[in-house]
């Protein structure tokens, strides 16, 4: 059977991965369609060896369409998403208006792909990106010696923000090298040459809302009694993040033990050699659909703790992989009717 899809925010970053990820994997599809604001109609974006123009979202009829992967918004996503529902195409949403929904599975399906059974409002919420890569890697640790506390402290790249973030560091590292002026823009300060420990919004907790969500999505995903410590720091990078974890468990685990179940792990590649270059960063994991898990080590502060270092595409992993996914998902479990 073959689906028809419709992508919306597709002139965007993570849009555009979508459309091209649903090519590399061969998505059984039957027409796809690029959606955007009335602004960007008529834009061209690339779809495999396909060129595709832009409609307008405002005017499209979804009847008839399976599958819309959205990637325009909170704001987009709240009014939108069930007015798309309603006739009957099934919307998998990145943003993070619909992530805490009691009635919306949060799903990244290496962890939890049970969850899509249970779709009442006939939307699925993507994770945060910086959720989705560490979930990844704690879901087959958490199963063998369960999980009592995680500290992350996250290393960001500019995409996480858009295209405007990577065109912004663009503009300020030139202007670095050729003496202009840096203009301050997007970020709260210069992001060339330097790191910013605020993403999303403040609370009154003190904690930014980006901090706020990698807890409670982890929790939601994968164990509400795993306490999340978070620290989210935006980093001259263009794509890729990286976190920093400890974890502490409630059972024993060796490092060796630890390193053995990811490589066995779905979505995990361990790159983890103590020497010059053993590890993965975030040139190496760009374009690339596996989360990077290096620098396993005990952690000798607690009574039975770990240290990793994990790094994913966030563009890939951390949004369009993860999305598309989740329909290959719908689609292998026979959740989907084909219209």
């Amino acid at each position: 059977m073959a689906y028809k899809i419709a992508v919306v925010g597709a002139t965007g970053n993570v849009g555009r991965e979508m459309l091209s990820v649903l090519a590399e994997r061969q998505f059984p599809i039957s027409e796809v369609v690029a959606l955007a604001s009335t602004r960007s109609v008529g834009t061209e974006v690339s779809f495999g060896d396909s060129i595709l123009k832009v409609k307008a979202l405002d005017y499209y009829d979804f009847k008839g369409t399976d599958i819309c992967l959205m990637s325009a918004g909170g704001t987009i996503a709240k009014e939108w998403a069930p007015k798309i529902a309603a006739q009957g195409c099934l919307v998998i949403d990145n943003s993070s208006a619909w992530r805490m929904d009691r009635g919306v599975p949060l799903v990244v399906p290496e962890v939890n792909a049970d969850a899509l059974h249970n779709i009442s409002k006939g939307i699925i919420a993507n994770p945060n990106c910086s959720t989705a890569q560490l979930v990844v890697a704690l879901k087959p640790l958490h199963d063998l010696a369960k999980i009592k506390r995680v500290v992350v402290s996250t290393y960001q790249s500019v995409s996480g923000a858009g295209k405007e973030g990577m065109d912004v560091l663009f503009r300020q590292t030139r202007a670095v090298f050729v003496a202009d002026p840096i203009e301050v823009e997007k970020f709260t300060k210069q992001i060339a040459f330097n790191v910013i420990p605020h993403i999303d919004v403040f609370l009154d907790s003190g904690y930014t809302k980006e901090e706020w969500k990698m807890s409670v999505e982890t929790q939601k995903i994968l164990d509400p009694d795993i306490q999340v410590f978070a620290t989210c720091v935006r980093v001259p990078v263009f794509v890729g993040h990286s976190e920093s974890v400890n974890i502490e468990f409630e059972q024993l685990i060796t490092a060796e033990r630890a390193r053995a179940v990811l490589r066995e792990a779905p979505g995990v590649l361990v790159v983890d050699k103590r020497e010059d270059g053993g590890y993965a960063t975030p040139l190496e994991c760009a374009g690339e659909d596996a989360t990077f898990v290096s620098r396993i080590r005990k952690d000798p502060t607690v009574e039975h703790g770990l240290a990793l270092w994990i790094v994913s595409d966030n563009l890939r992993k951390g949004a369009a992989l993860n999305a598309v996914q989740i329909a290959e998902c719908l689609v292998n479990r026979k959740l989907l009717r084909a219209a």
